[in-house]
């Protein structure tokens, strides 16, 4: 993991912390692996700004006719996010927390509808309110950064297999290649 992909540390915990959308946002930014990280990244920053303006407006009111509309925007990033995430490569695709940050996306945008339709449409008022969006958003995206963290320390090891393969040393090279060649005989 490079430098500036790393959490700030919170000298009263020692702990990474992301105390915002926003911190988290900046951390999405500075973890960039490859293209593939780039275009997670940035699609991740852009859901958490969407979430972002949301908990703001729910914390002003939960009037229907003000969160709906920023709901159902938020359920077309999810759409666009879930596209990006299901056509990332095989090495994403390799990792445990592939599949946990998936079902957490389906099952966050499963719960933006069903906030949606709570109610009926002709209630005034969202029974949503801003920690409960919160607290599920949060649980989303970090998963999300679960994924990237495990993605990058995975393609950090795999440059060290790759490195640590190409400075063998003649005389062992040359053993190795006697060794392959007794055995194919």
């Amino acid at each position: 993991m490079s430098a500036s992909s790393r959490l700030r540390i919170d000298p009263s915990t020692n702990r990474p912390s992301i105390n915002s959308f926003g911190d988290l946002s900046n951390f999405l930014r500075g973890s960039v692996a490859d293209e593939d990280s780039l275009q997670f990244s940035e699609s991740m920053a852009q859901l958490a700004a969407q979430v972002e303006a949301i908990i703001a407006g729910l914390r002003l009111n939960r009037v229907r006719t003000a969160v709906a509309p920023m709901l159902v925007d938020l359920l077309t990033v999810l759409r666009a996010h879930r596209h990006l995430v299901v056509n990332l490569g095989l090495p994403w695709r390799g990792l445990y927390e592939y599949a946990a940050y998936l079902q957490a996306l389906n099952n966050f945008r499963v719960l933006v509808g069903q906030w949606l339709l709570d109610g009926g449409p002709r209630s005034a008022e969202l029974l949503l309110t801003a920690e409960d969006f919160e607290l599920i958003a949060w649980r989303t995206l970090g998963e999300g950064i679960l994924l990237i963290d495990m993605y990058e320390q995975w393609t950090t090891s795999e440059l060290q297999n790759e490195s640590a393969l190409g400075s063998i040393d003649e005389p062992q090279l040359e053993r190795a290649i006697q060794w392959w060649k007794k055995l194919r005989l």
